[in-house]
């Protein structure tokens, strides 16, 4: 049986107890006994900072499960060679066998495996998971990534595997990373700091996807091995249909993210996944987007709000946002939002010098009294304010690990009554 959404199990509960290593690739628990060492971040086969080389280890002790309901059965030793990452293919239904079977047989292609891929929404960086088998995934990462033993066992026993980056920015003091704003999202504990492949952010075994309200078979991995991966671009794409995204990961590995590609945004769980659907852009330049002009006409409306006068934002966030800001207007708190340093809901483009989308992507944030109200601080915004937003349904910035005391985004569907 499961653990329910948004509860702890006995597993990552202790898991959190854990003591972080924070090696670029794995982190380790305590000791039995619970006596602590001093982290050393040097990883294995390198230089320590004494000055002595870290040894590698031939054997490791088994990894214990951090959470049984949410463990899939270990990998075992890596088995068959390493394969390049060269393109992923992204549908927003699970694979279909028979087309699986026409790409496998095409030329060029030379091994494949399937995954799971969706899009959580966390603190306005919009982040990739990808839910894998560990067995058949690690085979498409670098060489000491596939090799670290340790790293895959975690991930197969219910740990996450994340970007150091990445995880410095999201993770709480006990290493958990909340995956989505609601506070009924799952929560999943760092097991392993590695470098990801290209336009993935953080990996699950499968028995997380349910949880997560993803799926689990709606990705192929292609390697082309020695042919150049843009040689079947074109009869690829014409096999899979216009709808399918297809990335040329060595392309996104040198710029973030394939020009070329239709992308696709499919956000799990929750409030942000059941209004946004399927999200499809291409990359325009100077960090701007074009969503789906079908996606964009289905959603997308301006409508005059309290406050604020006409803004620009997805229909769904109208309800609360007009609710919220009525609330503030008869409570007598209105002068405490300037309608001149609103600074906009609906802007398709990425997250300032980054290829990451945010919720202002999909029109389900707004940025308010920019003065005064920066990245990093504690900011100027009345707290009275933050509570009756925060009654209506949306999360504020101000409360994040890195702050953004300006931004409010929907957190949850709340209608009145």
């Amino acid at each position: 049986m499961r653990a329910r959404r948004g509860s702890r199990s006995r597993g990552a509960v202790a898991a959190s107890a854990a003591l972080l290593l924070l090696s670029p690739l794995v982190l380790t628990a305590c000791s039995g006994d619970g006596g602590a060492t001093e982290p050393d971040p040097t990883p294995a086969g390198e230089t320590s900072k004494a000055g002595k080389p870290k040894p590698v280890k031939e054997t490791r002790d088994a990894v214990p499960v951090a959470d049984p309901e949410h463990a899939v059965d270990p990998p075992g030793k890596r088995d068959g060679r390493l394969w390049s990452a060269d393109i992923l293919v992204q549908w927003d239904k699970p694979l279909d066998d028979a087309l699986v079977k026409k790409i496998e047989k095409m030329k060029g292609v030379a091994h494949t495996e399937r995954i799971g891929l969706g899009q959580v929404s966390l603190e306005n960086r919009v982040l990739t998971v990808a839910a894998v088998d560990p067995g058949g995934y690690r085979n498409f990462t670098e060489v000491k990534v596939a090799d670290f033993q340790e790293a895959w066992d975690r991930v197969a026993g219910g740990e996450m595997a994340i970007d150091q980056k990445v995880a410095k920015r999201l993770a709480d003091k006990a290493g958990m990373i909340r995956l989505g704003s609601e506070e009924s999202a799952p929560t999943l504990h760092v097991g392993a700091y590695t470098p990801q492949i290209p336009t993935i952010d953080m990996v699950v075994n499968t028995a997380w996807a349910d949880d997560i309200e993803m799926a689990t078979d709606n990705g192929l991995l292609i390697s082309t091995d020695n042919i150049a991966p843009a040689t079947i671009r074109k009869p690829l794409e014409k096999l899979v249909g216009k709808d399918v995204s297809v990335q040329m990961l060595d392309i996104a590995s040198l710029i973030g993210l394939d020009p070329d590609a239709t992308l696709t945004a499919i956000p799990t769980g929750g409030s942000i996944g059941t209004v946004v659907g399927t999200y499809r852009y291409r990359v325009i330049g100077g960090g701007r987007i074009a969503p789906e002009s079908s996606w964009v006409a289905a959603n997308i409306r301006t409508e005059v709000v309290p406050i604020l006068g006409s803004v620009t934002c997805h229909k769904d966030l109208f309800p609360q946002l007009r609710n919220a800001l009525l609330e503030v207007q008869q409570t007598g708190l209105a002068a405490e939002i300037n309608p001149d340093e609103y600074a906009g809901c609906y802007y398709p483009r990425f997250i300032a010098n980054t290829t990451t989308l945010s919720n202002h992507s999909f029109g389900l944030a707004l940025d308010l009294n920019v003065p005064g109200n920066g990245r990093g601080t504690v900011g100027e915004m009345n707290r009275a304010v933050v509570a009756i937003f925060e009654k209506w349904g949306f999360a504020w910035g101000g409360d994040w690990r890195y702050t953004d005391p300006m931004h409010f985004e929907l957190r949850e569907i709340k209608r009145a009554g």
